[in-house]
């Protein structure tokens, strides 16, 4: 690829990881035929982020790179931060059973469970108390069991317009997949951060301030952690 084809993917590598992504990761996951053009995207990038009609810079870090915002902006972002809803973390439980919600709603508790194979009402607890999920009404069997599904902060959270924007199950499991090996050859050629890596990435724009995860396409892969 020449530099101009690599130029948006250098970016997206940049604005998407947690940790400063070096030109070693980079190479290793592009390429070492592109090395010369990597370097060429990574300076292009960093020049045109430089000028002042950019809230954002691409800072070198721990011997890599990643999104910050400006100094100069950092009153006006400390602001904004403060009214800020704090990020929503999920444990794998409660993935699954979101994503059971999310594609077969509305659907009831005993179906979740069903699915899934293990009891899903502490978990179900959680999505709710997190106004992820809610009850659409009762369904007209034995018992009325409640119907659950999806809120608008669901699709909020995961950068959705509709829930027409969920990809197909197979879609998603491509993505995920790919994602995760994505990640894992960034992860494992990049450094550690230090206390001002974080202090930047606490103050970056829209993909910072949400800690969820995100699978290739910006969709469905929450951080983990117990609920």
């Amino acid at each position: 690829m020449n530099e101009e084809k690599l130029r948006p993917i250098v970016e997206a590598l940049i604005y998407l990881a947690e940790e400063p992504v070096t030109v070693a990761s980079m190479i290793e996951l592009l390429g070492k035929e592109n090395e010369a053009a990597i370097r060429q995207a990574l300076s292009h990038l960093r020049r045109r982020y430089a000028s002042p009609e950019h809230g954002i810079e691409i800072k070198e870090i721990a011997d890599g790179y990643r999104m910050a915002t400006k100094p100069e902006h950092h009153a006006w972002v400390q602001k904004f931060l403060k009214h800020q809803v704090p990020a929503i973390r999920l444990s794998l439980p409660a993935l699954e059973t979101l994503a059971v919600i999310a594609y077969k709603q509305p659907v009831t508790l005993p179906e979740i469970q069903e699915i899934r194979g293990v009891n899903a009402t502490a978990v179900m607890k959680t999505l709710v108390e997190k106004k992820l999920v809610t009850a659409g009404g009762r369904k007209n069997v034995v018992g009325r069991p409640i119907l659950y599904k999806t809120t608008r902060d669901f699709l909020l959270q995961f950068g959705l317009k509709n829930l027409g924007e969920l990809p197909s199950l197979d879609e998603y499991e491509e993505l995920a997949q790919a994602s995760l090996e994505g990640m894992a050859v960034l992860s494992g050629a990049e450094s550690g951060t230090g206390a001002e890596g974080a202090s930047d990435r606490r103050e970056n724009s829209t993909a910072s301030s949400r800690t969820v995860e995100q699978s290739g396409d910006g969709r469905m892969v929450p951080g983990k952690q117990t609920p």
